[in-house]
């Protein structure tokens, strides 16, 4: 994709199976594309971690490409969005001791179940906003400093992967306030590293990056990437936020009531605020998009991943492309809605929102004689809905009714996904018509830091929402009967995941 010659920024998305950059127009026209997909080194039940230079090498490369085909000339910044809960460790010299160990990673789940306990676990939620589960970069510190002492003494600093983006581009080591938030280490009232959090873990706030906005300007990239990016050296460079936070800007979810709803590899339900929105049953997330937006909502471990998983194990069918989703759901399309009673409780890889439990498994509840290959591919469907559906009602419970949905991620491409999940919820479902909601919303809000725009609203102010999904109210019965029973499971079944 190119088009001639016109202002634009660069918003970059790097997420846990692909970066994605777009060339996006002061007018919110993406003019050009890039993305790169990478595979994840999954060596154990446990672990999750991404190689470092493969991942650092899709950043220059998608840059590259999208550089290729604009020039630098009108090039006005690079703005970032990137996953949440990594953590690197590296050397005086910036060099990495460990792989990046991603938000999936498991391995600190004993270390997660003792501090969820304790008074400090508690008062570290109320205050950083990050529920405590073995995705965030605090549990997995305390699982190193126990079961890799030798690298936790050694580090000189624990980051993510935009700060590495960051150091090796500009030698320095900086945070937005976003991706800090979402570490269980940052204070998000005081906006700074959390004393409590730094005591459990044993850090000071040296080993840690220097938290900046996210709307933080940096310039004087070194010369030798200037080059190898095709840019000037001088090119505003902005930190941007999480990739989260910043779908709900790309798909223009930004009025009360408004939710941004993502199915990827994982999931998520997000709404946003002004303020931090308080769960007394510790369901919700809390993080910060900027100084006067925060992010509230919950995701899920389980997407579109179980698709692939059931269809590799069980099927013995590989999954790799597009037409390998649309030909699972046309399958599970022929069952009615319900699957006849037959329920999916989507924890295969444990689950955060809203139950926060590394521990709890996946069930299929109801099987029946009259059940077939097509009826669980639905159920798997269903429950990963469920699963969005329950993480909503904690939403509204907390903060306020949804009015609108709108959707974004892979599963957009499905219209029967996007029918069921409309049927489920008894909502307009609204489809995003960003390319890339993150990128979107990263180059949204590098536009604001430039100058370029006022308020973060751009997206809806320039762009027509997309395909949208209205309920079929005569389905919903059926859904709700299911929803009725998994919503009891996980309770009657979480002592005997934890025996």
């Amino acid at each position: 994709m190119s088009t001639k010659p016109a202002q634009h920024i660069i918003g970059v998305d790097i997420g846990t199976t692909n970066t994605k950059a777009i060339a996006f127009t002061v007018e919110g026209t993406v003019i050009a594309q890039a993305s790169i997909t990478y595979m994840p080194l999954v060596t154990a039940a446990e672990e999750h971690e991404l190689d470092v230079e493969i991942l650092f090498n899709a950043v220059v490369q998608t840059i590259q490409q999208v550089t290729a085909q604009t020039g630098s000339s009108f090039l006005l910044g690079i703005a970032f969005s990137s996953a949440m809960h990594s953590l690197l460790a590296v050397d005086q010299a910036g060099k990495p001791l460990t792989n990046l160990i991603t938000w999936a990673d498991l391995r600190s789940s004993d270390q997660a179940a003792r501090l969820k306990e304790s008074d400090a676990g508690k008062l570290i939620y109320q205050r950083t906003g990050t529920p405590i589960h073995p995705m965030s970069p605090l549990c997995k510190l305390l699982w190193m400093k126990e079961q890799r002492p030798d690298i936790f003494a050694a580090a000189h600093k624990f980051i993510g992967i935009k700060e590495l983006v960051f150091f090796r581009f500009f030698g320095q080591y900086l945070i937005d306030h976003s991706i800090a938030s979402a570490t269980g280490l940052f204070d998000i009232y005081d906006v700074d590293w959390n004393k409590e959090a730094l005591l459990v873990t044993g850090l000071s706030a040296d080993r840690l990056s220097t938290p900046v906005s996210p709307t933080h300007i940096v310039t004087g990239i070194s010369a030798a990437y200037a080059t190898m990016l095709g840019i000037g050296q001088d090119t505003p460079f902005i930190p941007g936020a999480s990739d989260g936070c910043l779908a709900n800007v790309g798909s223009g979810a930004m009025q009360p009531g408004d939710v941004s709803l993502t199915i990827g590899t994982s999931g998520a339900v997000r709404m946003m605020a002004h303020q931090p929105q308080h769960d007394v049953k510790e369901r919700i997330f809390n993080y910060i998009l900027t100084e006067q937006w925060y992010v509230s909502g919950g995701p899920i471990n389980n997407g579109a991943v179980l698709l692939k998983w059931y269809a590799e194990h069980f099927l013995h069918r590989t999954f790799h492309h597009t037409e390998d989703f649309e030909w699972f759901l046309q399958q599970a399309s022929e069952v009615p809605a319900g699957a006849e009673g037959l329920v999916f409780l989507p924890y295969v890889q444990g689950e955060r929102a809203p139950v926060w439990d590394a521990a709890a498994k996946g069930v299929f509840f109801g099987i029946h004689a009259r059940h077939t290959q097509a009826h669980f591919m639905r159920a798997i469907v269903e429950g990963i809905n469920f699963a969005l559906y329950q993480v909503t009602q904690s939403l509204e419970e907390t903060i306020g009714p949804v009015t609108n949905i709108y959707a974004s991620g892979g599963f957009t491409k499905s219209p029967h996904w996007l029918q069921w999940m409309a049927d489920l919820f008894g909502k307009k479902i609204i489809v995003s018509s960003a390319a890339d909601a993150s990128a979107t919303g990263a180059a949204i809000l590098g536009l604001k830091a430039i100058g370029k725009i006022d308020d973060l609203h751009f997206r809806a102010k320039t762009t027509q929402p997309g395909e949208h999904f209205l309920p079929h109210e005569q389905q919903r019965e059926a859904y709700l009967h299911n929803y009725r029973i998994y919503a009891m499971l996980y309770d009657r079944l979480k002592d005997v995941f934890h025996s």
